[in-house]
């Protein structure tokens, strides 16, 4: 458990050095969907469904890594679209939770 501990801190300090505040998960899964979709918006900011999208290709992603999604295809504007493969998430939150920081820290550490 320390080590997980210590590479959650790890992956938190990393982008608190990178973007001068202590990031939560919600900022963490915004900032890897905008790293997946590898564009951002020239002179314009994400709408808010643009935000949640890319939190939605963030959770996608890390949970690729444990074979619950996968890449299906990138749409006309680049977006990637991910199908679940039937692989079973954890059921309770707490577990849920874990996973995704768990995936989150395997994404920073690669």
């Amino acid at each position: 458990m320390e080590d997980f501990e210590q590479r959650w801190i790890n992956v938190e300090f990393f982008i608190r050095e990178r973007f001068g505040k202590k990031p939560d998960v919600e900022a963490i899964l915004y900032l890897i969907g905008i790293n997946e979709l590898g564009a951002f918006p020239e002179g314009k900011n994400f709408t808010k469904e643009q935000k949640q999208d890319l939190m939605h290709i963030a959770v996608c992603k890390l949970l690729s890594q444990v074979g619950i999604y996968v890449l299906d295809k990138f749409d006309d504007e680049g977006w990637p679209h991910y199908i679940a493969t039937g692989v079973e998430a954890p059921t309770t939150l707490k577990e849920q939770e874990q996973l995704l920081q768990e995936c989150i820290i395997r994404y920073f550490e690669a």
